[in-house]
Protein backbone atom coordinates (compact mmCIF):
# COMPACT_ATOMS: atom_id res chain seq x y z
CA UNK A 1 0.00 0.00 0.00
CA UNK A 2 1.47 3.35 -1.04
CA UNK A 3 1.13 6.78 0.55
CA UNK A 4 -0.60 9.99 -0.53
CA UNK A 5 1.09 13.37 -0.67
CA UNK A 6 -1.81 15.67 0.19
CA UNK A 7 -0.19 18.93 -0.92
CA UNK A 8 2.07 19.71 -3.87
CA UNK A 9 2.30 22.22 -6.73
CA UNK A 10 3.30 22.45 -10.39
CA UNK A 11 3.91 25.64 -12.30
CA UNK A 12 5.24 26.88 -15.64
CA UNK A 13 6.31 30.46 -15.14
CA UNK A 14 6.37 31.46 -18.80
CA UNK A 15 2.63 30.94 -19.23
CA UNK A 16 1.85 33.99 -17.12
CA UNK A 17 -0.40 32.22 -14.60
CA UNK A 18 1.98 32.70 -11.71
CA UNK A 19 3.46 35.99 -10.50
CA UNK A 20 4.98 34.02 -7.60
CA UNK A 21 7.65 32.78 -7.03
CA UNK A 22 9.91 35.61 -8.08
CA UNK A 23 13.64 35.64 -8.80
CA UNK A 24 14.34 36.41 -5.12
CA UNK A 25 13.34 32.79 -4.38
CA UNK A 26 16.05 31.30 -6.57
CA UNK A 27 15.65 27.62 -5.52
CA UNK A 28 12.07 27.54 -6.81
CA UNK A 29 12.20 30.21 -9.52
CA UNK A 30 11.85 27.77 -12.39
CA UNK A 31 9.32 25.45 -13.93
CA UNK A 32 8.27 22.37 -11.99
CA UNK A 33 6.29 19.52 -13.54
CA UNK A 34 5.44 15.85 -13.02
CA UNK A 35 8.73 14.54 -14.36
CA UNK A 36 10.56 16.54 -11.68
CA UNK A 37 8.49 15.07 -8.86
CA UNK A 38 8.05 11.44 -9.90
CA UNK A 39 11.51 10.23 -8.76
CA UNK A 40 10.86 11.66 -5.30
CA UNK A 41 7.42 10.06 -5.10
CA UNK A 42 8.86 6.71 -6.11
CA UNK A 43 11.66 6.92 -3.55
CA UNK A 44 9.19 7.74 -0.76
CA UNK A 45 6.64 5.11 -1.76
CA UNK A 46 4.01 7.71 -2.62
CA UNK A 47 1.51 6.63 -5.23
CA UNK A 48 -0.64 9.72 -5.67
CA UNK A 49 -0.81 13.40 -4.84
CA UNK A 50 -3.20 16.29 -4.32
CA UNK A 51 -2.23 19.06 -6.74
CA UNK A 52 -2.98 22.47 -5.22
CA UNK A 53 -3.30 25.88 -6.83
CA UNK A 54 -0.56 28.46 -6.34
CA UNK A 55 -2.07 31.46 -8.15
CA UNK A 56 -5.40 33.28 -7.74
CA UNK A 57 -6.76 32.78 -11.24
CA UNK A 58 -8.87 30.20 -13.04
CA UNK A 59 -6.36 29.93 -15.89
CA UNK A 60 -3.88 28.27 -13.55
CA UNK A 61 -6.59 25.91 -12.27
CA UNK A 62 -7.33 24.84 -15.83
CA UNK A 63 -3.59 24.32 -16.40
CA UNK A 64 -3.50 22.03 -13.35
CA UNK A 65 -6.57 20.11 -14.50
CA UNK A 66 -4.93 19.55 -17.89
CA UNK A 67 -1.93 18.02 -16.09
CA UNK A 68 -4.21 15.90 -13.92
CA UNK A 69 -6.03 14.56 -16.98
CA UNK A 70 -2.83 12.96 -18.29
CA UNK A 71 -0.99 12.18 -15.05
CA UNK A 72 -2.06 9.14 -13.05
CA UNK A 73 -0.07 10.31 -10.03
CA UNK A 74 -2.40 13.31 -9.61
CA UNK A 75 -5.47 12.03 -7.78
CA UNK A 76 -7.15 15.39 -7.18
CA UNK A 77 -6.85 19.09 -7.93
CA UNK A 78 -7.63 21.90 -5.51
CA UNK A 79 -8.22 24.98 -7.63
CA UNK A 80 -9.28 28.59 -7.35
CA UNK A 81 -12.40 30.57 -8.17
CA UNK A 82 -13.43 34.11 -7.32
CA UNK A 83 -15.73 33.21 -4.47
CA UNK A 84 -17.08 36.76 -4.23
CA UNK A 85 -18.23 36.76 -7.86
CA UNK A 86 -21.89 36.48 -8.74
CA UNK A 87 -21.10 33.66 -11.17
CA UNK A 88 -18.98 31.66 -8.72
CA UNK A 89 -21.52 28.84 -8.63
CA UNK A 90 -21.55 28.52 -12.40
CA UNK A 91 -17.75 28.48 -12.44
CA UNK A 92 -17.68 25.73 -9.84
CA UNK A 93 -20.16 23.66 -11.80
CA UNK A 94 -18.07 24.08 -14.94
CA UNK A 95 -14.85 23.02 -13.22
CA UNK A 96 -16.66 20.14 -11.50
CA UNK A 97 -17.15 18.48 -14.88
CA UNK A 98 -13.50 17.46 -14.57
CA UNK A 99 -13.52 14.30 -12.42
CA UNK A 100 -10.35 15.27 -10.53
CA UNK A 101 -11.55 18.72 -9.46
CA UNK A 102 -12.10 18.22 -5.73
CA UNK A 103 -11.99 21.60 -4.03
CA UNK A 104 -10.98 25.25 -3.93
CA UNK A 105 -8.43 27.34 -2.09
CA UNK A 106 -8.84 31.11 -1.79
CA UNK A 107 -5.45 32.52 -0.80
CA UNK A 108 -6.51 33.99 2.54
CA UNK A 109 -2.96 34.53 3.80
CA UNK A 110 -2.49 37.26 1.17
CA UNK A 111 -5.66 39.17 2.09
CA UNK A 112 -5.24 41.89 4.72
CA UNK A 113 -8.82 41.59 5.98
CA UNK A 114 -8.61 38.69 8.42
CA UNK A 115 -12.36 37.96 8.39
CA UNK A 116 -12.69 38.30 4.60
CA UNK A 117 -13.88 34.71 4.25
CA UNK A 118 -16.96 35.55 6.36
CA UNK A 119 -18.26 38.09 3.86
CA UNK A 120 -21.82 37.21 2.79
CA UNK A 121 -20.78 36.64 -0.83
CA UNK A 122 -18.07 34.21 0.28
CA UNK A 123 -20.45 32.32 2.57
CA UNK A 124 -22.99 32.05 -0.25
CA UNK A 125 -20.37 30.38 -2.44
CA UNK A 126 -18.91 28.14 0.25
CA UNK A 127 -22.31 26.78 1.25
CA UNK A 128 -22.58 25.37 -2.30
CA UNK A 129 -19.47 23.23 -1.90
CA UNK A 130 -20.97 20.35 0.13
CA UNK A 131 -23.79 20.03 -2.41
CA UNK A 132 -21.16 19.63 -5.13
CA UNK A 133 -18.99 17.25 -3.09
CA UNK A 134 -16.18 19.82 -3.02
CA UNK A 135 -13.78 20.72 -0.20
CA UNK A 136 -12.25 23.91 1.14
CA UNK A 137 -8.49 24.27 1.66
CA UNK A 138 -7.78 27.07 4.11
CA UNK A 139 -4.45 28.76 3.34
CA UNK A 140 -4.21 30.73 6.56
CA UNK A 141 -1.95 32.18 9.20
CA UNK A 142 -2.49 31.97 12.97
CA UNK A 143 -4.51 35.20 12.90
CA UNK A 144 -7.20 33.41 10.89
CA UNK A 145 -7.82 30.47 13.22
CA UNK A 146 -10.70 32.03 15.20
CA UNK A 147 -12.27 33.08 11.90
CA UNK A 148 -12.05 29.54 10.50
CA UNK A 149 -13.72 28.31 13.70
CA UNK A 150 -16.62 30.68 13.05
CA UNK A 151 -16.77 29.48 9.44
CA UNK A 152 -16.82 25.83 10.54
CA UNK A 153 -19.67 26.53 12.94
CA UNK A 154 -21.64 28.47 10.35
CA UNK A 155 -21.18 25.78 7.68
CA UNK A 156 -20.92 22.48 9.59
CA UNK A 157 -21.29 20.40 6.41
CA UNK A 158 -18.32 22.12 4.75
CA UNK A 159 -15.21 19.91 4.69
CA UNK A 160 -12.31 22.17 5.69
CA UNK A 161 -8.60 21.41 5.81
CA UNK A 162 -6.09 23.88 7.25
CA UNK A 163 -2.97 23.97 5.10
CA UNK A 164 0.52 23.88 6.62
CA UNK A 165 -0.75 23.68 10.19
CA UNK A 166 -1.79 27.35 9.83
CA UNK A 167 1.88 28.37 9.60
CA UNK A 168 2.81 28.50 13.30
CA UNK A 169 5.57 30.73 14.68
CA UNK A 170 8.30 28.08 14.53
CA UNK A 171 11.12 30.46 13.61
CA UNK A 172 10.35 32.38 16.80
CA UNK A 173 10.02 29.23 18.89
CA UNK A 174 6.58 30.42 19.94
CA UNK A 175 3.52 28.19 20.44
CA UNK A 176 0.88 30.67 21.54
CA UNK A 177 -1.68 31.82 20.62
CA UNK A 178 -1.44 29.30 17.76
CA UNK A 179 -1.64 26.25 20.01
CA UNK A 180 -4.72 27.39 21.94
CA UNK A 181 -6.53 28.56 18.83
CA UNK A 182 -5.70 25.35 16.97
CA UNK A 183 -7.01 23.25 19.84
CA UNK A 184 -10.25 25.23 19.80
CA UNK A 185 -10.56 24.83 16.04
CA UNK A 186 -10.01 21.07 16.35
CA UNK A 187 -13.24 20.83 18.36
CA UNK A 188 -15.07 21.30 15.04
CA UNK A 189 -15.40 17.81 13.51
CA UNK A 190 -15.55 19.15 9.93
CA UNK A 191 -12.02 20.61 10.17
CA UNK A 192 -8.86 18.70 9.23
CA UNK A 193 -5.21 19.80 9.06
CA UNK A 194 -2.17 19.20 6.87
CA UNK A 195 1.17 18.18 8.34
CA UNK A 196 2.99 20.27 5.76
CA UNK A 197 4.94 23.48 5.37
CA UNK A 198 6.58 23.30 8.78
CA UNK A 199 10.18 23.36 7.59
CA UNK A 200 9.46 26.55 5.65
CA UNK A 201 8.10 28.20 8.77
CA UNK A 202 11.16 27.09 10.76
CA UNK A 203 13.68 28.27 8.17
CA UNK A 204 17.04 26.95 7.05
CA UNK A 205 18.17 25.90 10.53
CA UNK A 206 15.14 23.68 11.06
CA UNK A 207 15.42 20.36 12.86
CA UNK A 208 13.05 17.58 13.80
CA UNK A 209 13.31 18.60 17.44
CA UNK A 210 12.31 22.19 16.65
CA UNK A 211 9.32 20.96 14.67
CA UNK A 212 8.26 18.31 17.17
CA UNK A 213 6.12 20.45 19.55
CA UNK A 214 4.08 21.78 16.63
CA UNK A 215 3.58 18.44 14.87
CA UNK A 216 2.77 16.71 18.16
CA UNK A 217 0.15 19.33 18.98
CA UNK A 218 -1.56 18.86 15.62
CA UNK A 219 -1.79 15.11 16.07
CA UNK A 220 -2.84 15.48 19.69
CA UNK A 221 -5.73 17.90 19.15
CA UNK A 222 -7.02 16.65 15.78
CA UNK A 223 -6.23 12.96 16.08
CA UNK A 224 -4.52 11.09 13.26
CA UNK A 225 -7.84 10.56 11.49
CA UNK A 226 -7.94 14.31 10.73
CA UNK A 227 -4.23 14.89 9.98
CA UNK A 228 -2.72 14.35 6.52
CA UNK A 229 0.87 14.50 5.30
CA UNK A 230 1.78 16.95 2.55
CA UNK A 231 5.16 17.80 1.06
CA UNK A 232 4.41 21.35 -0.12
CA UNK A 233 6.85 20.55 -2.93
CA UNK A 234 8.45 22.48 -4.54
CA UNK A 235 8.09 25.26 -1.94
CA UNK A 236 9.75 22.94 0.57
CA UNK A 237 12.93 23.20 -1.51
CA UNK A 238 13.55 26.61 0.02
CA UNK A 239 14.73 24.79 3.16
CA UNK A 240 14.82 21.02 2.55
CA UNK A 241 14.58 18.47 -0.21
CA UNK A 242 11.66 16.09 -0.60
CA UNK A 243 13.40 13.14 1.05
CA UNK A 244 14.52 15.24 4.04
CA UNK A 245 11.02 16.49 4.80
CA UNK A 246 9.45 13.07 4.25
CA UNK A 247 11.97 11.53 6.65
CA UNK A 248 11.28 14.31 9.16
CA UNK A 249 7.52 13.71 8.91
CA UNK A 250 8.08 10.02 9.55
CA UNK A 251 10.27 10.85 12.55
CA UNK A 252 7.68 13.30 13.88
CA UNK A 253 5.02 10.55 13.80
CA UNK A 254 7.25 7.72 15.01
CA UNK A 255 5.43 7.43 18.34
CA UNK A 256 2.06 7.03 16.61
CA UNK A 257 0.57 3.58 16.22
CA UNK A 258 0.74 1.82 12.87
CA UNK A 259 -2.94 2.63 12.30
CA UNK A 260 -2.36 6.29 13.09
CA UNK A 261 0.58 6.51 10.70
CA UNK A 262 -1.50 4.86 8.00
CA UNK A 263 -4.14 7.55 8.52
CA UNK A 264 -1.67 10.44 8.40
CA UNK A 265 0.16 9.20 5.31
CA UNK A 266 -2.78 7.69 3.43
CA UNK A 267 -6.23 7.28 4.90
CA UNK A 268 -7.08 10.81 6.01
CA UNK A 269 -6.30 12.37 2.63
CA UNK A 270 -8.10 9.60 0.73
CA UNK A 271 -11.23 10.01 2.81
CA UNK A 272 -11.18 13.81 2.89
CA UNK A 273 -10.69 14.27 -0.86
CA UNK A 274 -12.79 11.27 -1.87
CA UNK A 275 -10.03 9.46 -3.71
CA UNK A 276 -8.82 5.89 -3.82
CA UNK A 277 -6.39 4.65 -1.17
CA UNK A 278 -4.12 2.40 -3.22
Amino acid sequence: MSFIDAHQHYWTLGLGHNDWPGPDLEPIFRDFGPDDLKPHLSAAGIGSTILVQAAPNVAETEFLLDIAAREETVAAVVGWVDILAADAGAELRRLKTHPKFKGIRPMLQSIDETAWILRPEAIATLEMLPQMNLRFDALVQPRHLPVIAVLADRLPDLAIVVDHGAKPFIAEGRLEPWATDMAALALRPNVHVKLSGLVTEAGGDWSVERLRPYAAHLVDVFGAERVMFGSDWPVVLLDADYAEWFAAARALTATCTAAERQAIFLGTAARFYGISAV
